[in-house]
């Protein structure tokens, strides 16, 4: 049996992955749910968050600045995805969306490799997150704590944004009857630029807050992208807070699951997963179909 000290510990390692998986996931429910697209490129937008970020980091010296240039490089890419492509295939099969999407993913991650290679890459802890926490008789490295806290507060920022602005009830309104909200003068197509945008951005910010914790590699995108769909299924499609519920249970089974066998972690995630879909197949906070 694993000590008290190793499970306490493992529970908050999964936790502050679960908080991070969540922040990325928001990023596929928000532009689904939305816009209906399914995006395939979304770990392929964490890469290229992640490795502007880490060259910022280099060049400036700053971790501030570099997670602004990751959120903002990510931005600006799927920016240019949604005007320059996805905006003709909203009316699309979801087959198409699925092809397209994760074609431009492929695109960007071999981008990614030919500029900075094929070799792993290490972001240094910033200066102000070096060192342990003392929580209890628990001791946790510092810098996981402030990124728990730093995804945390994200998550709410978002959670505004979307369910407390004009933005988000113009967007929502858009998908019902884009036609009659084209009439009132408002302009549906930007609001969907901007959507996808924040979708994008949500990814590349969490690319370069993870990059302290984790080994950068072009392709270390397709995990995320893997386990980020999982959770969206558990949480419920669409949903802004189930993507958080189901961040948090992913991030607890692969954390938890690890400290008996770490080769069952993904497997336990896809039992729960295969579960879910059994027992309630529009996921935790899912609806049956789109309203």
């Amino acid at each position: 049996m694993p000590s008290l000290s190793l499970f306490l510990s493992q529970l908050f390692n999964g936790l502050a992955s679960g908080l991070l998986l969540a922040l990325i996931s928001t990023g596929l429910t928000i532009i689904y749910g939305t816009l209906g697209v399914i995006n395939f490129a979304h770990g392929a937008l964490f890469v290229v968050g992640a490795y502007a970020g880490y060259t910022v980091y280099g060049i400036t010296g700053s971790f501030v600045i570099a997670v602004a240039a990751g959120a903002a490089t990510a931005l600006v890419v799927g920016l240019i995805i949604e005007r320059g492509l996805m905006r003709r295939y909203y009316s699309r099969p979801a087959e198409d969306q699925i092809l397209v999407t994760f074609g431009l993913g492929i695109i960007l991650v071999e981008v990614v490799r030919s500029i900075f290679g094929g070799v792993s890459l290490s972001v240094p802890v910033p200066s102000w997150g070096t060192g342990i926490a003392h929580i209890g008789s628990l001791i946790y490295p510092l810098y996981r704590l402030q990124a728990l806290g730093i995804a945390a507060a994200t998550l709410l920022l978002l959670y505004f944004i979307l369910y407390r602005t004009s933005l988000g009830l113009i967007v929502r309104a858009g998908i019902e009857d884009s036609g009659m909200v084209d009439a009132l003068g408002i302009n549906v197509k930007r609001a969907f630029l901007l959507v996808f945008g924040l979708g994008a951005m949500a990814a590349g910010y969490a690319g370069m807050i993870d990059a302290p914790i984790v080994t950068l590699l072009p392709d270390m995108g397709n995990r995320v992208l893997v386990d980020s769909f999982v959770v969206v299924v558990i949480g419920g499609v669409g949903s802004f807070p189930g993507a958080i519920i189901g961040g948090i249970i992913a991030g607890e089974i692969l954390s938890l699951t690890s400290i008996f066998d770490p080769a069952y972690s993904e497997v336990m995630l896809f039992v729960v997963m295969a579960l879910v879909l059994i027992f309630r197949p529009q996921g935790l906070m899912g609806q049956e179909g789109r309203e």
